[in-house]
């Protein structure tokens, strides 16, 4: 690929970036957004986090070494959750995932 190629890629890339981040930006300054927009675009945030946390805890080839190996990081991610409705807390969240793994690899 020639400099010439690379620069119209991502020049392109970079015009496409532009508009659709900046312009709905721009077009809705100062507008208010209907409830149902409202309450659809706070479970943006929730959804990405759980789909990066389910990636790293359900893999195809996790019964390889084994069921306990495989039920571990699901264990923990069950204590997490307990914790995460008891506290509300994402530092008690993380510190309690860490553990009970750190735990459960001593079993």
């Amino acid at each position: 690929m020639s400099i010439n190629d690379f620069l119209i890629v991502y020049a392109t890339c970079l015009i496409t970036m532009l508009l659709c981040r900046c312009v709905p930006i721009f077009c809705l300054k100062g507008r208010d957004l209907p409830e149902n927009v409202c309450t659809a675009l706070s479970l943006i945030p929730p959804a990405a986090f759980a789909a990066l946390v389910a990636n790293d805890l359900f893999t195809p080839g996790m019964f390889d070494a084994g069921l306990w190996p495989a039920a571990m990081p699901l264990v923990a991610g069950c204590v997490v959750v307990v914790i995460a409705f008891k506290t509300h807390s994402l530092l008690w969240c993380a510190i309690a995932g860490v553990a009970s793994y750190a735990l459960l690899m001593l079993i």
